[in-house]
């Protein structure tokens, strides 16, 4: 855990670029059907698990227009950038970035419509204890709704392969002078339970109505489940 928020303390100041350079763009639409994944229960409050530099809660304020966003990150240093960020779109009296682990939430049972997660379960260090407190503060009816990384299948599979293998690496090193970030992506991305293994973890821990939604050739995947009304 303090190796992965020291990784991201690197490589924070480039996050944002390299996020955008890497995806084409294409990570801002990911990120925007996630957002729509939740906008059926009109959410009053949402917490953004794993949230970076605030991509998420900046544009589930923006899309949502809900009472307040939480967001918590492990690494101070993208919540550093993060927090610049609301302060210049003057967000601050709706968004709040805090230094926090998902799998200790400071925060009492049921207090939150919705909990978004975008590029962060892989990062858990113990995936079923960080989505059973992802659970304890959802309120009953409330919606998770995952944002991650999957391997795709078939022919496209080999290209994004060698993207991952060998360019972003590179990229990494070129731009934020940590290619050892990049690499840990791609095996990261490797190692993460994907597709219906993910959705039988979601329901091991008590998440009902779990569903998957693959992403620009199955690149990435949007997972949501609810907690029960009772």
């Amino acid at each position: 855990k303090e190796q992965v928020a020291g990784m991201f303390n690197d490589i924070a100041f480039r996050y944002d670029f390299l996020n955008r350079f890497l995806s084409i763009g294409i990570d801002v639409q990911w990120r925007k059907k996630l957002i729509r994944q939740i906008s059926d229960i009109h959410p009053k409050s949402i917490l953004d698990v794993a949230t970076g530099t605030g991509d998420v809660a900046i544009l589930a304020a923006k899309m949502l227009n809900p009472e307040k966003i939480t967001g918590i990150d492990i690494s101070e240093g993208m919540l550093a950038i993060g927090r610049k960020k609301i302060d210049k779109l003057l967000l601050n009296n709706k968004i709040d970035l805090e230094k926090g682990d998902s799998e200790a939430i400071i925060r009492a049972n049921d207090s939150f419509d919705a909990v978004t997660v975008a590029f962060g379960v892989r990062n858990f260090e113990n995936l079923e204890k960080g989505l059973t407190e992802i659970l304890r503060v959802l309120r009953p009816g409330g919606k998770l709704a995952v944002l991650e990384f999957s391997k795709p299948a078939g022919a496209f599979r080999w290209i994004y392969n060698i993207y991952m293998n060998r360019l972003a690496p590179l990229f990494g090193r070129l731009f934020c002078k940590n290619k050892e970030a990049y690499q840990y992506l791609h095996s990261s991305v490797k190692a993460f339970p994907e597709g219906e293994t993910f959705l039988h973890i979601l329901e091991q821990v008590g998440f009902k109505e779990t569903t998957l939604k693959r992403l620009s050739l199955g690149i990435c995947t949007i997972y949501c489940g609810r907690k029960s009304p009772v």
